[in-house]
């Protein structure tokens, strides 16, 4: 029994060291070898690799992905003007040379040391590049020169790094709190004076709108009166003609006639009482004569 426990124990022990002769680097990482401390070889093809049991060797894996390094909260930047921007930024990077990348970071394989030296790195490259230009510059257009100037700053130290710079970013530029108040209060001013401004030239233009429809108006009214006063005339010539042509063809129908408007104009309201004589030439016209005159009694 104890053999057999010994035995069991003699395979589990191998087994266990077979094992921590093995690892896998994977697509994503280097596998970096080393060999009593120091570096042996740097496997940068994926797949099962074998190696001597520690403390022989071990392997350390870093991450060969492209990695974003966001701004942290710093300070603003003067500009030109000596006008202060606050200018978020972000940077796309990768490690190139695993052996420099080691050995220039404290011989460490930690990625938030070397992003903190490569922000120190960011942060001064564009200093260099915001202070040259103006407020404007930095705003619209020469946000890509500065881009591209910190990028190609970066490339040269990151090599040092052994890093590779991918791309540089600028997310974000803004005055700070303190300076963003006034510019804004001076923004909404110059806007308010603007819309005032533009409020005043629509009100004379639509007062100038409204003079001239009138005009218009009474020019039309007017037109329109005096071609209705022409057709009215010339209507009521015509009418005096045509009665002009009648009552010369019969007197007596004439006389009949205007005895007819003289009752309309007397007796236009039901209200309307006239005491005359009935004897009277007034009513001549209502007493009639000869057949006319025996019909109506």
């Amino acid at each position: 029994m104890n053999k057999l426990g010994f035995v069991i124990t003699t395979l589990l022990v191998a087994l266990a060291i077979f094992a921590s002769t093995l690892f896998v680097v994977d697509q994503r990482q280097f596998g970096v070898l080393y060999s009593f401390g120091q570096i042996k070889e740097v496997i940068t093809e994926p797949g099962l690799r074998f190696k001597l049991p520690q403390p022989f060797q071990n392997v350390v894996f870093l991450d060969r992905r492209v990695l974003t390094l966001d701004s942290p909260e710093t300070g603003s930047i003067q500009t030109a003007e000596k006008k202060n921007l606050v200018v978020d930024w972000l940077v796309k990077w990768r490690i190139a040379d695993p052996k420099q990348f080691i050995r220039n970071n404290s011989g460490g394989t930690s990625i938030q040391t070397a992003e903190a030296r490569l922000t120190s790195v960011v942060q001064d490259a564009l200093n260099s590049e915001v202070t040259k230009r103006t407020v404007k510059d930095v705003l619209s257009t020469d946000r890509d020169k500065i881009m591209q100037g910190v990028q190609q700053r970066l490339i040269d130290d990151a090599k040092t790094f052994g890093i590779e710079i991918v791309d540089v970013r600028i997310k974000r530029v803004d005055f700070p709190p303190s300076v963003a108040d006034s510019v804004y209060q001076r923004m909404k001013s110059e806007r308010q004076q603007v819309a005032n401004e533009l409020r005043s030239t629509g009100s004379a233009e639509g007062e100038k709108i409204r003079a001239d429809a009138d005009r218009q108006r009474d020019v039309l009214i007017a037109e329109a009166y005096r071609d209705a006063q022409k057709i009215k005339g010339e209507g009521d010539a015509k009418a005096s003609a045509l009665y002009a042509d009648a009552f010369g063809r019969d007197a007596q129908f004439a006389q009949f006639y205007r005895s007819l408007d003289a009752y309309k104009a007397s007796f236009n309201k039901k209200s309307d009482v006239v005491v005359v004589d009935p004897s009277s030439d007034f009513f001549k016209a209502m007493r009639g004569s000869g057949p006319a005159a025996s019909t109506k009694k």
